[in-house]
């Protein structure tokens, strides 16, 4: 059995969810909605504050399945009631971002600047402070659209390995090389 798939989801308090008849599952939260479209073949149950998720054989197909839609609805539950956030940090030498809205603006050292249009489902905002490097964080419901936009924000400048200038997520750790050597070998 799968281990993810066997547990089942607890709905914390202002949470609730719904099942229709062409499984689509419907969350409702204190922070927005969010829908999943489920297989057929995936049996969705809602049991007082648990939710379900079973299979109805054990077919590799069902299998991944069954693991598979038991985490987006947790992802969907988790997003709801406390919601998920993207931090990103601009490193380099003049560097810059401001944000108009969900327009940001990114100064990344090429001859113009980049703007980014983020989606209205999250929120961004952006911090400069002196001593710091620029900050843009992400907020919204859903974990894939959150990641997704973050993604390509970072894609925009990627961290380059040798002085560490580019885009990263706040904590990641990035490998480092050793630059050229000075002098000839004789």
């Amino acid at each position: 059995m799968s281990r993810i798939g066997k547990k089942p989801v607890t709905l914390p308090s202002g949470v609730s969810i719904s099942v229709d008849a062409q499984n689509i599952v419907t969350v409702n939260g204190p922070k927005g909605t969010l829908t999943q479209k489920v297989d057929q073949d995936i049996i969705v149950s809602i049991d007082g504050n648990e939710l379900k998720v079973d299979r109805p054989t054990e077919q590799k197909r069902h299998k991944a399945l069954h693991g598979l839609y038991r985490s987006l609805i947790n992802n969907m539950v988790i997003g709801v009631s406390t919601g998920y956030k993207a931090e990103m940090e601009i490193v380099g030498v003049g560097y810059k971002a401001t944000n108009n809205g969900n327009v940001l603006d990114l100064s990344l050292g090429f001859s113009h600047n980049v703007y980014f249009v983020v989606p209205l489902e999250l929120k961004v905002t952006t911090a400069m402070e002196k001593g710091k490097n620029p900050m843009v964080m992400l907020e919204g419901t859903d974990k894939q659209l959150v990641g997704l936009v973050a993604s390509k924000i970072k894609s925009l400048r990627k961290v380059e390995p040798y002085k560490g200038k580019g885009i990263r997520f706040v904590g990641e750790v990035i490998r480092r090389k050793a630059g050229k050597t000075s002098g000839k070998k004789k």
